[in-house]
């Protein structure tokens, strides 16, 4: 029989060596496009006003939430459309695209071109209303004026000499997002030295982890070569290493804020070293998601695994338009923690497609905080918009699920 400390020391492994590795060598991958690309993506909405909704979905398809940061302020500024903001959200999955691609990638291209689609039509039709002017003029009517700003700028602490996108040092968007709602960790603290001056050892343990990765993925046994049970130490350590390194940068719910974000575009160093915290943070919640997954099950069967996965198959047949609320509802949470663990748990079977994708269209990954901090009230806008549309597409998908056969294709 299996016990609690076995399955969380298989869930810590597989957290590492069977996603985390993976996750990490796409995150590093995309971030370095962010680094060398994401000014010049910014700067080419102000130049097509039209196609702005089409421009915000390419730009939330991009796996992680930097883009879709960079793009928030851009609302308030009058530089883009409220449909951009909404189709910028609807695709936009965060860090959970990470686990996608590792785990299932060919579903991560379903979801994205249905939320691709999806994203552009619900943009244009909200641009066809009056929402976006009336929630401008609302926030306009409410902001503090210039001289208000310039006064409370000069009462903040400079310690970052950050290269701004899309706004300027000392308007509201740097009042609010850089200094009211500061994100790094100073530099000052034990934190920081953790996480800046052992980012490299990090770094290394992923990509020694990742050749074991490949090598268990391939098929040869990793804990029969060296030393017994390799695979499980290696993974156990690596999964401690990533939380410790989530706690050092103290990231637990949301882990990017829109000042780290600029603060990448400006520094290839800082791009790998907030690259690893990245990682890190997404390792830590894929290994909550697989624990739960695996006390799900071992409580659902009393004690007895095998039981349990028998009586999670049997509420699987039953619960599918619940599951695709509880994903919109999971979606509506701001941050990349929960939705990491939504799909760690598809991963594992726990729940069907539509479920996924209502979660995937609901979820804002930590771009909502940017629009939060700037106006509640288009942030909140948003959220029932992207919330309802993830409920209209995720009933929908489920029926084909059922009873067409595009659903064998989206479950394969």
């Amino acid at each position: 029989m299996l016990t609690i400390l076995e399955l969380a020391l298989g869930s810590a492994a597989g957290a590492f060596l069977d996603i985390g590795v993976f996750v990490g060598a796409v995150l590093l991958a995309f971030g370095l496009l962010n680094y060398y690309k994401a000014g010049a993506l910014i700067s080419a909405f102000g130049k097509a006003r039209t196609m702005q909704p089409v421009l915000g979905a390419l730009f939330g398809l991009i796996p992680g939430c930097g883009g879709s940061i960079l793009l928030m302020p851009l609302y308030t500024k009058g530089v883009v459309t409220f449909g951009t903001i909404v189709a910028t959200l609807i695709a936009t999955t965060g860090d959970a695209s990470f686990v996608m691609i590792a785990t299932r990638p060919l579903q991560f291209l379903f979801v994205s071109g249905i939320a691709f689609v999806v994203a552009i039509a619900t943009g244009f039709l909200v641009d066809k209303t009056s929402l976006g002017a009336s929630l401008r003029a609302k926030y306009l009517a409410s902001r503090r004026q210039a001289q208000e700003m310039k006064a409370a700028h000069k009462n903040y602490a400079h310690s970052a000499n950050l290269k701004h996108i899309g706004h300027s040092e000392g308007d509201e968007v740097d009042l609010a997002l850089h200094h009211a709602g500061r994100g790094h960790v100073a530099d000052n603290t034990l934190g920081y030295r953790i996480t800046h001056s052992g980012y490299l050892i990090y770094w290394a343990f992923l990509a020694v982890g990742l050749v074991l990765g490949v090598l268990a993925w391939v098929g040869i046994d990793i804990d029969a070569i060296f030393i017994p049970n390799l695979g499980l130490y290696y993974g156990v350590a690596g999964t401690l290493l990533s939380l410790l390194v989530m706690v050092a940068s103290k990231k637990f719910a949301a882990h990017e804020t829109h000042e780290e974000t600029e603060m990448k575009t400006m520094s290839l160093r800082e791009t790998i070293v907030h690259a690893a915290q990245d990682v890190a943070f997404v390792i830590s919640w894929v290994f909550v998601g697989l624990l739960i997954y695996e006390l799900s099950v071992l409580g659902l069967g009393g004690g007895n695994y095998a039981l349990g996965e028998g009586r999670i198959e049997s509420v699987l047949l039953t619960a599918g338009l619940a599951a695709i609320v509880v994903g919109a509802l999971v979606g509506i949470v701001p941050g990349c923690g929960p939705q990491i663990i939504f799909v760690t748990l598809y991963a594992q079977g726990l729940v069907p497609f539509a479920a996924l994708l209502a979660n995937a269209i609901s979820q804002d990954g930590d771009a909502l905080f940017p629009l939060l901090a700037l106006d509640r009230r288009s942030a909140l806008s948003a959220t029932l918009i992207t919330a309802g549309v993830a409920l209209l597409v995720g009933f929908m998908v489920y029926w084909l699920e059922l009873y067409t056969p595009i659903g064998r294709l989206l479950n394969i």
